[in-house]
């Protein structure tokens, strides 16, 4: 059996030998607990910072866009847009942002830099409603500057899944756009279809009857 003196010696060796190890490890192991914490700290904190300079552009939009809506409101909501683009680029703010951004730039009719605020959108990984919009408002705008054939084209290739009624609206009105009054007879129907759930579309019943009433 060892000894008091024995123990402590075989002891000292071991720190010696591994103690150096011992202590590195718990220094690295502490420094990713700590590291982790800060980093979710900031990201708590960059995602509040978002979310207020967000809802700080939804009030300047919708002021803009009021009957007494101003140039100094417009550039505020320029200005809240372009900083959530520059600090917070990876987040569903900024990209939010631009589409709110690309209907303050149709109102005005600037229907290029509604075109780039969309572009900005799809190149930023949106999610996938977020993808559906910035699409659907894309052709809805190269409708609005006579390529009806290419939007179209560009609707194809979408899959609108919960947008289906809007989507098939639009289809109606770029098919019309195009001189193709019987598809957009039957894309008016089909978006009906897809909005019986949602309630009654008014100026959706109107193209249909009004389509339907040229037929009869």
């Amino acid at each position: 059996m060892r000894t008091e003196e024995e123990q402590v010696e075989a002891l000292k060796r071991w720190w010696q030998e591994n103690g150096k190890t011992l202590l590195l490890t718990l220094a690295i192991a502490l420094a990713l607990v700590f590291g982790w914490r800060t980093w979710q700290e900031r990201q708590a904190t960059e995602a509040a910072n978002a979310s207020a300079m967000y809802q700080n552009l939804v009030q300047a939009v919708s002021l803009s866009l009021a009957a007494e809506g101003t140039d100094a409101q417009v550039a505020t909501a320029e200005h809240l847009a372009s900083g959530l683009k520059t600090d917070y680029e990876g987040s569903a703010y900024a990209t939010l942002g631009s589409l709110l951004m690309a209907r303050v730039a149709v109102e005005q009719g600037q229907l290029d830099e509604a075109l780039a605020q969309l572009e900005w959108v799809l190149s930023h990984e949106p999610s996938d409603a977020q993808r559906t919009v910035a699409i659907m408002r894309k052709a809805q705008i190269m409708g609005q500057q006579g390529q009806s054939s290419e939007a179209l084209a560009l609707l194809d290739a979408l899959e609108p899944g919960s947008f289906d009624a809007s989507y098939q609206e639009l289809r109606g009105d770029l098919l019309l756009s195009a001189g193709k009054a019987v598809e957009a007879r039957d894309a008016y129907r089909l978006a009906a279809e897809a909005a019986e759930t949602a309630g009654v579309r008014p100026l959706l019943t109107m193209k249909l009857e009004n389509l339907t009433a040229e037929e009869g």
